[in-house]
């Protein structure tokens, strides 16, 4: 196997694994929480709790029901995401490697984009996102494992975009030119 190949396969196994992960977690709340008390993680800080009737918009409910506009902006997103991944695979088909800074924005898109891929398949499967983890300490809505991949990778990624990623790998993964390298 070539190693543009096994590039490919890592990254295509990181997002496959990330994906079940979270649908197995929201097909267990399906089948064992919906119509039951929350179930206690740590008293007063976390539990489990089936959203009735799911989420049919984004968190605390805005833009509920408009289902079709979250398919279209999450399909948008997914291809935009996909375009840096490419960018990135550019960048490492130069030298069959990357350094740690690309390597980790890497990880953070797959992250993105697999949450973003959990969210769409419960969209478009059941009309509304199942979610079922609570923050009982203060009033926070309630979500999922795709949510925790989505809003911990855009943290992360952010923090390091200002913080260590140079102008130059910056604008190599951030960029809709057909090749990166072009200035």
């Amino acid at each position: 196997m070539s190693k543009n190949h096994l590039y490919w396969l890592k990254n295509a196994l990181f997002l496959a694994f990330l994906v079940a992960f979270d649908q197995i977690t929201k097909y267990l709340a399906k089948a064992y929480l919906k119509g039951q008390k929350s179930y206690t993680i740590i008293k007063n800080i976390i539990s489990f709790k089936y959203l009735p009737g799911g989420n049919t918009g984004a968190a605390w409910g805005i833009l509920s029901g408009k289902i079709i506009f979250f398919i279209g902006f999450t399909l948008f997103a997914i291809a935009v995401i996909a375009k840096f991944l490419l960018n990135i695979y550019r960048i490492y088909k130069k030298n069959y490697s990357l350094n740690p800074i690309t390597k980790s924005i890497n990880i953070f898109l797959i992250v993105l984009v697999a949450g973003a891929i959990g969210n769409l398949i419960d969209r478009i499967v059941n009309g509304y996102v199942i979610d079922f983890i609570s923050f009982d300490f203060i009033n926070f809505p309630i979500f999922n494992v795709a949510d925790c991949y989505i809003t911990v990778s855009c943290i992360l990624l952010f923090i390091m975009c200002i913080f260590k990623v140079d102008n130059d790998t910056f604008n190599s993964v951030f960029t809709f030119k057909k090749n990166p390298e072009d200035k």
